[in-house]
């Protein structure tokens, strides 16, 4: 965090008796470029400066300060203050969030997406998991269930993802491997030249980065319904730098986050979803739909044995898996 302390009265750098604070610099690790996906930090540093006539800023940085596989490490080393991260990049880091993650979760709707996050983020157990890299959750970022962009020959039923290799993230990965796919992990800016190379055929995605890094360029088909689950993607903050605010610019950030919120929700139904029906047609990109009976049998093969899996794992590790799991079912269901 960096302050810069204003010219002290007669030259002495004591304190501040005239009442003003000094001026709060916090660097903010995103990247790529912006987009619908950050849509919500962009919205906070404009709300944390407007409520602070300036005094604290958020200066946000699309990848010069960290890769985004790195960004839970820079936090806890105190790099910058705050970062996006996203839980299945290191899911081993972040164990108790992949929850999230898990496919057929009944989570549709991105308000839907944005209340359950939260709801986990409070949980004590995940804030002590997060707490290993002082990290502090401060809000989601709500996506779409993913669905799957590719090349090639389209998998017009589920049966035919059996030896596709796809970018495919956390429980999506084993969703995926259960209907014979090959699951490949990997960071958002690193899959259009796996396309290119031809290491994956297809990627599962939300819209936003279909568009972004380039997959709907060179897409010629892509799932409508398939729906295996969605990427949880939060915003963190440095613990010591939270702490360290002072009381005025700690309520301006939390204050912000609601409306920051509401803005990314907003932006992401109202302009990126009709974007990306553009972006199909003028593209040429052949839209795939299954059959209620197909999607009936993919969930019946994946979603309870990926939740037992992620259970049993993840109670082996200390948390309190099945009550995080029964935590996001109810959330879900309310």
């Amino acid at each position: 965090m960096i302050r810069i302390l204003k010219p002290a009265i007669l030259g002495s750098l004591s304190f501040l008796l005239v009442g003003e604070l000094a001026a709060t610099e916090w660097n903010v690790s995103l990247w790529g470029q912006r987009r619908a996906f950050t849509e919500h930090v962009e919205k906070l540093a404009e709300l944390v400066s407007e409520k602070t006539d300036g005094k604290f800023t958020l200066n946000l940085s699309y990848g010069g300060l960290s890769a985004s596989r790195e960004n839970l490490d820079g936090i806890a080393i105190g790099a910058f203050e705050m970062a996006q991260i996203c839980a299945g990049y290191h899911g081993d880091k972040n164990p108790s969030i992949t929850v999230l993650e898990l496919p057929f979760l009944g989570v549709n709707l991105l308000e839907q997406e944005s209340a359950v996050s939260r709801g986990v983020y409070q949980h004590p157990a995940v804030m002590a998991d997060l707490a290993r890299w002082n990290a502090t959750l401060l809000m989601p970022t709500p996506q779409p269930q993913y669905n799957i962009a590719g090349v090639g020959d389209p998998p017009r039923r589920v049966a035919e993802f059996d030896g596709l290799a796809v970018r495919a993230l956390g429980g999506i990965g084993s969703a995926m491997k259960a209907v014979g796919a090959v699951p490949t992990s990997m960071a958002a800016p690193e899959i259009r030249l796996a396309l290119d190379t031809g290491v994956i055929t297809a990627v599962a995605a939300a819209p936003h980065a279909h568009m972004a890094f380039g997959v709907a360029d060179v897409a010629t088909w892509w799932t409508t319904n398939l729906n295996p689950g969605t990427g949880n993607c939060p915003i963190v903050v440095n613990s010591d730098a939270l702490n360290a605010l002072h009381e005025t610019e700690r309520d301006a950030l939390l204050s912000s986050v609601d409306t920051a919120l509401d803005h990314f929700i907003s932006f992401y139904n109202g302009h990126t979803l009709a974007r990306w029906e553009s972006v199909l047609d003028n593209n040429g990109i052949e839209r795939i739909t299954y059959s209620d009976e197909e999607l009936a049998a993919f969930r019946e093969a994946v979603a309870d044995q990926a939740a037992s899996d992620w259970i049993e794992n993840n109670t082996a590790r200390g948390l309190p898996a099945q009550e995080l799991y029964n935590l996001v079912v109810s959330l879900a269901g309310s």
